[in-house]
Formats: C-alpha cells, structure tokens, sequence
C-alpha cells in the first residue's frame, strides 16, 4: 500500500529527505555518542527543524500550525528519520507532548501551550510508565488535592528526553487504584502539567542502548496543574500514546527500509566462494521474504496513518495493528541484516549495528509487539 501524500505533504518530504540526509545523517548519531552529547541531540540542529515547520504538522492552525502537512507529512519525515537515525526530540515534544495536550488540555491550556511547543520555547514530555515494560493502567503515582491545587507523588521511568524537559505530563492517580481488571485500573487516571523545575522534581538520565537518552523522574509532594477533567485522563492518553506508537512505527519501518537496502548492496558487492554472494539462491530467498513483510507493514503504517487524519475511530486498533507488525519486522529484520553481513555486522566500524540498536529500543517503546497483539485482539474481540 502508496501512502497517497498531497502537494504540501510532498514537498515537506522532500526537504526533510535532503535536510537529514546532509545534516543529520548516521554520522552525526555517532558523534553525539562518542562526545557524550548532554542533550541527546543537536539544539542548533532542532531550532533548523523548528524553523522548518516540521513542528507545526499536527497542530490546530488557531495556535501555529500547519494541518495541511497531517499526521501522513509527519510519518514521513518520521520515515525518513528511521532511515538516517536522526536524533530529534519530535516523539516525546511534539507527539506524545503536543497529542496530550491536544487531547484532554482545555481551550486556555491549548492556547497557552500549544504554540510554545511548536516554536520549541518549551519541550514536553510525557511521563506514563512506572516499570520497564510498557503498561500504562499500571499507574501508582498520586496526585491529592490541596486546598485549590496538586500535588504529585511517584515515579517514572523511561521518560524520553526527560533529561532536557522543561515540562512533564504526567499520568497519575486521583481516585480509584491499580487493579488487574482493566476497567477499574483506568478509573480515576488524570493527566497534569509538572515544570520540570518545580519543588519535589528528581530527575536522574537514562542513557539507553541506542545512545538515546530517557530519564527517570521522582515527584515528591510536586505542585502540579490538572491537564483537562480529574478522574478523566486515560482516554486522552490512549490518544497521544496511539498517535506515538504509529510515529514509532513510521520510524521503524524507515529502519527497516534502510537495513534492506544496505544489505543487499552489501550482498551485490560481497565475493565469498568466488562468486558474489547475492547469486547464492538461499540468500535471495530469505531477502525476498524480509520485502514482503515489509510491504506488509508499510501498508499497515500507511493505514494508520490515514485513520490519524481522518479522525478514524478505528486508529487506536491500526495502532496496534502498525506497531505490533514494524516491532516484530524490526527484530527480524535487522537479525538478518546483521547475519547477512557477516563478522562485520556485529562490529561498531558497520552502522548496521546502530540500526539494531534503535530497532530494539523502539521496538520494546510503548508497548512491543506481544502487547499490540493482545490489545488488537482485545480491540477486535477477538
């Protein structure tokens, strides 16, 4: 399946394909890991971005955006991040930030922050898991009323670019408790708005496999704002977690695209046995079948995406449908990508290894491919 891109969509892909081939490409991951960047990513590079427009895509045109560009222009250029593993906080700011607050944050919250994310005068995160696997009903974090305000008590961890946030959405408790039956486990969930600078705020760096860097994050008493309706927050963050998880998938499957493509250049150039080894038909035919899966996948990307512009009430099952097919693709993938190379692929002078990496790290983020399938077929009914 073509994803079918409009004038606006095409051209934003176009400058994004050439802006981060030249500038942030794979060579530029690596010099952030070896120079042990603070940040994770270049802020010079992030305000080019910015002035772009890449941060306007799926924003309301009343607060700076840019609608014509979609959650499809967006994929794309999460596509094309995949395939340079560009590091840019567009998932945690713009997707997981911006979703949440476009979800459950009311008109005054909207206008107040909204355009603060896209011109990057703040970067947002949001703040869900407690534990290491993906679960977002599993949520002990309290938030209590005082006198007019709150306060939130808790942790989490794995909070992408929480060590540079100036704000964090937070998902805690505000009644009920965390209970193995679903229904009970998402009653009483509410969203708030944390400075990251506010009194009670630990913030500890996470430097993750694929040199990205996450963060976990203590609340101690933190003053903190309601984002939206207290006892109301788990389906508008469902919203921002499904519209995440498809830009993941976007990215995954820009992995996978470029890990097929530098494997079988590799196998057109590799001499073993005194033949090139792509003539070999057993490698042929295990290529053949890793570019069918991913016709699949992108397909099922493609769709996902769609069903984000249309407003679809069917986008949290293709969701789960996308990212449960690119997490299970991106393993097998880049396994044989890896083994496909040789000795060579298992060393860091080869940038095929940096593709696995990122491929495990997104893969597991927001849930992997086991969660999706029993939340589809949970969906589904099935």
């Amino acid at each position: 399946m073509i994803t079918i891109l409009n004038d606006e969509q095409r051209q934003l892909k176009d400058s994004a394909q050439e802006f981060l081939a030249n500038k942030a490409p794979v060579a530029a991951l690596r010099k952030l890991r070896d120079d042990n960047s603070a940040d994770g990513f270049d802020r010079a590079l992030w305000q080019e971005v910015v002035e772009m427009g890449w941060t306007t895509a799926i924003f309301p045109e009343e607060h700076g955006g840019l609608p014509d560009f979609g959650y499809k222009g967006l994929g794309a250029i999460f596509e094309l991040a995949g395939r340079n593993l560009s590091a840019l906080p567009l998932l945690s700011s713009v997707v997981l930030g911006g979703g949440a607050i476009m979800a459950a944050g009311s008109a005054e919250q909207q206008a107040a922050f909204l355009p603060a994310i896209i011109a990057s005068e703040a970067l947002f995160t949001l703040a869900v898991d407690e534990n290491p696997r993906h679960h977002p009903l599993q949520i002990d974090t309290k938030a209590e009323k005082v006198g007019d305000a709150y306060q939130i008590s808790g942790s989490k961890v794995l909070v992408q670019d929480g060590h540079v946030a100036t704000h964090f959405i937070v998902a805690a408790r505000t009644s009920g408790e965390n209970s193995a039956n679903p229904m009970k486990a998402m009653a009483g969930i509410s969203l708030f708005i944390v400075d990251a600078k506010a009194a009670g705020v630990s913030v500890t760096r996470t430097k993750m496999l694929d040199s990205r860097n996450a963060a976990k994050i203590s609340f101690a008493n933190t003053p903190a704002t309601l984002l939206g309706q207290a006892d109301a927050g788990f389906m508008a963050l469902n919203t921002a977690l499904d519209q995440g998880r498809i830009m993941i998938a976007a990215e995954l499957l820009g992995i996978c695209k470029e890990a097929l493509d530098r494997t079988i250049a590799y196998m057109k150039e590799r001499q073993q046995f005194g033949a090139i080894i792509g003539s070999f038909q057993a490698l042929q035919h295990r290529v053949a079948r890793l570019f069918v899966d991913l016709q699949l996948a992108e397909g099922s990307v493609a769709m996902a995406l769609a069903a984000l512009d249309a407003k679809d009430k069917q986008a949290a099952i293709l969701a789960s449908l996308a990212k449960q097919q690119t997490s299970d693709l991106a393993e097998k993938m880049l396994n044989e990508a890896t083994q496909l190379h040789g000795g060579i692929g298992v060393t860091d002078e080869l940038d095929i290894g940096l593709f696995l990496k990122r491929a495990r790290v997104l893969s597991q983020l927001l849930g992997d491919g086991t969660f999706h399938r029993d939340r589809y077929a949970m969906m589904r009914g099935i």
